[in-house]
């Protein structure tokens, strides 16, 4: 297993790990730095592991942080039907 592999494992494990302690703010802070961590790791992925590698990497942190992912699709949505 490459090392670019390797540390996304230990990301999808970090995040899996802070997703059982309790939060006040119901996790946002913890999301937006594991999104912070998480890309250039995406990145790193798809660069040494090729595009199949990268879109498992892709899907695999997009389970963990589901509920900014349906955010940011629900404000994709509106900014089209506005400018339709």
């Amino acid at each position: 297993m490459t090392s670019a592999l390797t540390a996304a494992f230990l990301w999808l494990i970090a995040a899996n790990v802070i997703a059982m302690f309790p939060s006040r703010d119901h996790h946002w802070t913890n999301a937006y730095i594991l999104i912070a961590i998480g890309v250039p790791i995406l990145g790193w992925v798809t660069f040494t592991g090729g595009p199949l590698w990268g879109l498992a990497v892709l899907i695999g942190g997009a389970s963990v942080l589901r509920w900014p992912v349906v955010y940011l699709w629900r404000w994709l949505r509106r900014q089209v039907a506005r400018g339709a």
